[in-house]
């Protein structure tokens, strides 16, 4: 789990992202009802989001090896800590990181 603080996240309201691997993810119901914003440059990712509700899901439909999902589209508690802040060098001076996990002006390279 990593929560970005771009603008681009932030304005989606999704910026807490859990990172899942498609072989362990699948989509049980309501798949017709998601919705895909198509990504311009200079962004490269699309951003999935409820077609109902609005609710923002992260990219659940990627046909990646890996991708993320907003964690608070996720309904049961989640046993995880966040491990990450990207994006620090966007994040508003509002808000203050109250963790301990690593901080990185950008992407971090893992």
């Amino acid at each position: 789990m990593g929560t970005c603080h771009c603008s681009r996240c932030r304005k989606v309201g999704a910026s807490t992202l859990v990172f899942v691997k498609s072989e362990n993810f699948r989509i049980t119901q309501g798949r017709d009802q998601i919705s895909t914003f198509k990504a311009e440059p200079p962004y490269k990712y699309d951003r999935c989001f409820c077609s109902v509700c609005g609710s923002a899901l992260g990219e659940v439909l990627s046909e990646g090896e890996s991708f993320p999902v907003v964690a608070n589209c996720i309904d049961s508690d989640l046993e995880i800590e966040n491990q990450f802040h990207e994006f620090v060098s966007e994040k508003p001076c509002w808000l203050k990181i109250g963790d301990s996990a690593k901080q990185f002006a950008e992407h971090p390279k893992f």
